[in-house]
C-alpha cells in the first residue's frame, strides 16, 4: 500500500550508538565555573557609596583612591606603588614609562595582554620556552635568545607561581637588562617573607574581578625606581601636569573611586581568601593523589607564600584515558566549567603568528596541550570539590574500559 501524502513518514534509523563515558553521573543542576567573584558584605559597599555620593567625587585621585593607595603601600612595604583601571593598560603604560625598545624576550604560556601590551608599544616580543614545574620563563632559554637588540625580560608569574627570581635577576644584571614581571596572578604571593612585589623592576598586579583579589576592575604598577611615579601619573591623565600643561602624551587609565571602594574591603578579606583557597587545593591534591594521568604541579617551598588563586592540572592522554580537550567537554555537559587556561599559545593566534620564534618551545607546546585548570573560588564547598574530583575519576575509569 502507497503512502499518501498526508501521512507521515517512517522515521529515520537512529545513529549508531557511541559510547557515553558519563553513564551513572548526575549532571549538576547549578553551574560550576572555574572562578567566582569575591563580594564584601553589600552593607560596607553601600556604607562606602553613600561617602562617594556625599562628596560627588567619582574619579581622579579622590579621597577613596588615595586611602586605598596607602593601604596598599603599606600591605606590601613599599611606597612605589600606582593604580590604573586595568591591569593591561598598566603593563602598557609601564613598558612605556620605563622606555623600554626593541626586543623583549617574553613566555608564549601567558594570556594574551601580556603581548599585547608589548605590541602597542611597539616592541618586538621574542618567545621562549618554559620550565615544566611551574610554567614559568627557563632562564636558560632566556639567556640564549638575548641579541644586541634586547632591551628587558618579561616575565609572568603564571597561575601565581613566582618565576625563576635569582636566576633572571642574574641574567638581567649581567646583560644589563631591565626585568618587568607580569604578576597579574600574583598579588598576596609572598618570598622570604617580603611581597613579589619587590623583586624586578618592575611589575604589573590586575585587579579584575576574575582574580583571587580584585577591584572589579583595576591594574597596579609597583617598581624600584622612585623617580617613575611622576611620569606614570602624567601617562595614565593625558599627560597633564597642571590645570594649563600637557607635559607628555598620555592617555585615560585612571582607577575610579567605585573601584577604590571595592579594593578596600576585599584587601581586609585577603588573607581570609588566600586560607579558603589553601584548604580547597588540599582537597583536590587529596582525591586527585592516584588518578593516573593527571598531574599536579608539586607544593612550593616553605619560602613562599602562595595565594591559592588557580587550581592548575595537566592531562596525559596516554595515561588518563582521554584528552585533555576531552575531558573539558565531559565536564562542561555535567555543568562543571573547567578551562584550557592558557591555549592556544600566542604565537599560535592569527595576529601573531607573522613573529618569527627561534625557540620550537617543546614545553610550552606540551602544556597548552594538557593543561586545565579546575573550578576554585571562595566558598566553593568541600563536596562539591569532591564531586569534581570524583566525576574526573569515573570519566577516567569509563575511558578507559572503552579502549
Amino acid at each position: 500500500m502507497r503512502l499518501s501524502e498526508s501521512q507521515p513518514s517512517p522515521p529515520p534509523l537512529p545513529p549508531p550508538a557511541i559510547p557515553d563515558v558519563r553513564v551513572g553521573l548526575h549532571r549538576l543542576d547549578e553551574p560550576i565555573y572555574v572562578t567566582r567573584p569575591f563580594l564584601p558584605p553589600i552593607e560596607e559597599f553601600a556604607a562606602g557609596l553613600k561617602e562617594i555620593w556625599d562628596s560627588r567625587w567619582l574619579t581622579n585621585n579622590g579621597p577613596l583612591l588615595q586611602r586605598f593607595t596607602g593601604q596598599l603601600s603599606r600591605c606590601l612595604g613599599t611606597d612605589n606603588v600606582c593604580l590604573f583601571n586595568n591591569g593591561t593598560l598598566a603593563l602598557q603604560l609601564g613598558l612605556q614609562g620605563m622606555g623600554i625598545t626593541g626586543e623583549v624576550i617574553t613566555t608564549p604560556f601567558t594570556f594574551v595582554a601580556t603581548t599585547h601590551a608589548l605590541y602597542w608599544n611597539q616592541l618586538t616580543p621574542v618567545f621562549v620556552d618554559i620550565e615544566p614545574d611551574y610554567y614559568t620563563l627557563d632562564p636558560e632559554k632566556v639567556e640564549a635568545a638575548i641579541t644586541p637588540r634586547t632591551s628587558a625580560i618579561l616575565a609572568v608569574h603564571v597561575f601565581g607561581y613566582p618565576s625563576g627570581l635569582k636566576e633572571l635577576a642574574d641574567i638581567a644584571r649581567r646583560h644589563r637588562l631591565k626585568l618587568i614581571y607580569d604578576a597579574a596572578h600574583a598579588f598576596g604571593v609572598e618570598v622570604g617573607g617580603k611581597s613579589i612585589a619587590h623583586y624586578g623592576d618592575m611589575s604589573m598586579f590586575s585587579f579584575h574581578a576574575t582574580k583571587l583579589y580584585h577591584s572589579i576592575e583595576g591594574g597596579m604598577l609597583t617598581f624600584q625606581d622612585a623617580g617613575l611615579k611622576q611620569k606614570l601619573d602624567y601617562l595614565r591623565n593625558f599627560g597633564f601636569k597642571n590645570e594649563v600643561k600637557v607635559v607628555m602624551p598620555g592617555t585615560n587609565a585612571k582607577m575610579n573611586e567605585l573601584q577604590a571602594l571595592m579594593g578596600m574591603l576585599v584587601l581586609k578579606c585577603l588573607d581570609e581568601l588566600i586560607e579558603e583557597g589553601r584548604s580547597t587545593e588540599k582537597v583536590y591534591r587529596e582525591r586527585l593523589a592516584d588518578v593516573p594521568g593527571i598531574r599536579i604541579p608539586q607544593p612550593l617551598p616553605p619560602r613562599v607564600r602562595y595565594n591559592y588563586g588557580y587550581m592548575p592540572v595537566e592531562v596525559d592522554e596516554t595515561e588518563f584515558g582521554m584528552s585533555r580537550d576531552r575531558l573539558y567537554r565531559e565536564l562542561k555537559r555535567l555543568n562543571i566549567h573547567a578551562r584550557r587556561y592558557f591555549y592556544p599559545l600566542v604565537p599560535d593566534f592569527a595576529c601573531y603568528r607573522n613573529i618569527r620564534t627561534r625557540d620550537p618551545l617543546v614545553v610550552a607546546r606540551r602544556v597548552a596541550g594538557r593543561i586545565l585548570t579546575l573550578p576554585t573560588y571562595h566558598e566553593i564547598s568541600e563536596e562539591t570539590v569532591e564531586r569534581i574530583c570524583r566525576y574526573i575519576g569515573e570519566l577516567r575509569a569509563s575511558a578507559v574500559s572503552e579502549a
